[in-house]
């Protein structure tokens, strides 16, 4: 398979996805963050696993390959545990504030950027929705995590 392939560029995004979440692993000292992001990145080792098969068969061969709709649900609850603590947002945020919040936003911008190559890739080939669905909301979750972090630390949002 070539190397601009759009199979290999949804995989790759995704790996550099979970290579972004390492960052943001290196620099955090938040235990239950920390827990939490080694989970997203095994499900990221999935869903490239799963993008990386074109017959589709490694996540019926593999447990750990398979993917859920429960893994969506999952985060999607961690976006309203999340939001319930925080004041709603009326302004545009730019990325930054601390070190892991600002590391937080780079990691969703990487999360987008594979949704896109997800979606490029789905045009011509079949892609499970559950994959889809779970970058969508890890994009959404990433910059939930990245304001509570800075709201946590004491660092104020800079709006635009």
């Amino acid at each position: 398979m070539r190397k601009d392939d759009p199979r290999v560029a949804a995989y790759g995004d995704v790996d550099e996805l979970n290579a972004a979440l390492g960052v943001v692993l290196a620099h955090s000292s938040d235990a239950g963050l920390n827990r939490f992001l080694k989970h997203v990145q095994r499900d990221l080792f999935a869903l490239g696993a799963q993008l990386a098969d074109p017959r589709a068969r490694i996540g019926k061969k593999r447990a750990k390959a398979a993917f859920a709709p429960a893994l969506v649900r999952s985060l999607e609850n961690e976006i309203d545990a999340r939001q319930a603590k925080m004041e709603p947002l009326r302004a545009f945020i730019l990325p930054g504030g601390s070190p892991v919040g600002a590391f937080l936003h780079l990691a969703r911008a990487a999360c987008r950027r594979a949704e896109r190559s997800i979606v490029a890739l789905a045009r011509d080939a079949p892609v499970d929705p559950v994959l889809l669905a779970y970058v969508n909301r890890l994009s959404d979750l990433l910059f939930v995590l990245a304001r509570y972090h800075n709201q946590k630390s004491g660092q104020p949002e800079d709006r635009w």
